[in-house]
């Protein structure tokens, strides 16, 4: 009875150990695995260049209200020097 055992264990042993993945699986596993890989790289490079440019343009934005408020405070003044 201990030999039908272990002849069964043995097969069972050598059952599982061939329903890994096959070579063509992996592969496909692999080329899945890099293409969401680059999507997410991508995804991200995108959202890096869309956030710095909003930043650019917000900086900007305030670079020219605070040029145009001292362009006008300086008029401001340079008239009630003339005054």
């Amino acid at each position: 009875m201990k030999k039908v055992f272990s002849i069964i264990a043995v097969a069972l042993v050598a059952t599982m150990v061939s329903c890994g993945p096959s070579a063509e699986e992996k592969a496909k596993i692999e080329a899945d695995a890099k293409r969401i890989a680059d999507s997410i790289a991508n995804a991200l490079t995108e959202s890096m260049n869309a956030a710095v440019s909003t930043a650019t343009d917000a900086a900007v934005a305030t670079a020219t209200d605070a040029a145009a408020t001292a362009t006008d405070a300086a008029a401001t003044a340079t008239a009630e020097v003339k005054h």
